[in-house]
C-alpha cells in the first residue's frame, strides 16, 4: 500500500497549529512595538543622547571660540547692543577640570532642554570669573553625563573658565553633599563658582553633590543683572523639569498612536513584511521625537 503525503500547503492545520486571527495580530504587533520602543527610550538616554551632546558641544565650541574673537561674547544677562535678556542655550563659558579630563561648554540657563546640549550658567547667578557667586548645572548620566565625575574633585584642584571677559582660575574648596553646611557669603571683590550635580546611582538620583571654588584670579566686574531670582520657575532648580514639554509630548504621542496604528492596519492588510518595512522609519522618528520631549520632564541633573 503506498502512502501518499498530503503536502503542508492542503493539509489541515491542527488546532495547536492554527494561525493566529486578527486579535492575536494586534495584540502581538502591539506588545512588540511597546517592547521596542521601551528599549529605543533607555538607548536614547544612554547612547543617542550622548551622541546628542558630543555633537552640540562641538558646534557649541565653534561658536564660542568665534564670538571670543570677535569680542561678542555675552558678559552678563542681557545682549550689550539690544539690552534684551540673552536666549537662553547661548553658549557662555568653557569650562575645564583637568583632574578628572572634564571640558566643557557651558550654556545660559538651567532647564532640563538646555542642559541636553551641556553644563548651563543659572541665569540669576553672575558669571564665572565675576566678582560674586556663581553657580553651573551639569547632568550625572544621561546626554553625556559632564558632571558624573565631579565628586571626585578635591580641595586644592583647579578649575578654569574662559568667559568673554577673559581667563580665569578657580581652586577646589570642598564638595558638599546633602546635609552639609554651605560656606560663608562671598567676600567683596572675590568670586565663587559652584558645580552642582545629582548624586546616587546613575538614572535613579537621591540627591544633589555641590563643589565650591574659590576665584584665585583677578575678580572681574559684574554688569547689573535685570534678572532677579524670584523671576526664575521651578525648571531651573537643581533636580526641575519643564512642565512646558508636556504640550509637545502629547503632540508627539497622538502621531506615534497613529504610526503604530498604521502598523497594525499595514499588517493585517497586507502582512508582516509590508508593515515593518513601511513602519520601521516612520516609529523610529516619532519615537526619537517622543524620547526627546520625555527627557524633558525628567530631572534636569540626571
Amino acid at each position: 500500500m503506498t502512502i501518499t503525503e498530503t503536502p503542508a500547503a492542503t493539509r489541515a492545520a491542527s488546532p495547536g497549529e492554527r494561525a493566529p486571527g486578527a486579535p492575536g495580530r494586534v495584540f502581538g504587533t502591539t506588545v512588540t512595538i511597546v517592547s521596542a520602543l521601551l528599549l529605543a527610550f533607555a538607548a536614547h538616554l544612554t547612547v543617542l543622547s550622548a551622541l546628542r551632546h558630543d555633537r552640540a558641544q562641538q558646534t557649541a565650541f565653534a561658536d564660542f571660540r568665534r564670538v571670543l574673537a570677535d569680542g561678542t561674547a555675552p558678559v552678563g544677562q542681557t545682549d550689550a547692543a539690544t539690552g534684551r535678556l540673552i536666549d537662553q542655550g547661548t553658549p557662555v563659558a568653557l569650562l575645564t577640570a583637568p583632574s578628572i579630563g572634564l571640558r566643557e561648554v557651558v550654556f545660559e540657563g538651567t532647564s532640563s532642554g538646555v542642559l541636553m546640549d551641556g553644563p548651563g550658567h543659572r541665569r540669576d547667578t553672575v558669571l564665572p570669573g565675576q566678582e560674586g557667586w556663581s553657580y553651573v548645572y551639569g547632568r550625572q548620566a544621561s546626554y553625556g553625563g559632564p558632571f558624573g565625575r565631579i565628586g571626585e574633585l578635591r580641595p586644592g584642584d583647579v578649575l578654569g573658565v574662559v568667559t568673554g571677559q577673559g581667563e580665569h582660575a578657580f581652586r577646589v574648596t570642598g564638595v558638599r553633599r546633602a546635609g552639609a553646611p554651605e560656606p560663608a557669603p562671598v567676600a567683596a571683590g572675590a568670586g565663587r563658582l559652584t558645580l552642582v550635580t545629582a548624586e546616587g546611582t546613575p538614572f535613579m538620583p537621591d540627591g544633589a553633590v555641590w563643589v565650591d571654588a574659590e576665584l584665585t584670579s583677578q575678580a572681574q566686574p559684574a554688569p547689573p543683572r535685570p534678572l532677579a531670582t524670584r523671576a526664575l520657575d521651578a525648571s531651573e532648580d537643581a533636580m526641575g523639569w519643564e512642565p512646558g514639554a508636556l504640550v509637545a509630548l502629547l503632540l508627539w504621542a497622538q502621531s506615534l498612536l497613529l504610526a503604530v496604528a498604521a502598523v497594525i492596519w499595514v499588517r493585517l492588510r497586507k502582512g508582516g513584511w509590508h508593515a515593518w518595512v513601511v513602519g520601521v522609519p516612520a516609529l523610529a522618528a516619532t519615537g526619537l521625537f517622543f524620547c526627546s520631549e520625555l527627557s524633558r520632564l525628567m530631572p534636569n541633573l540626571l
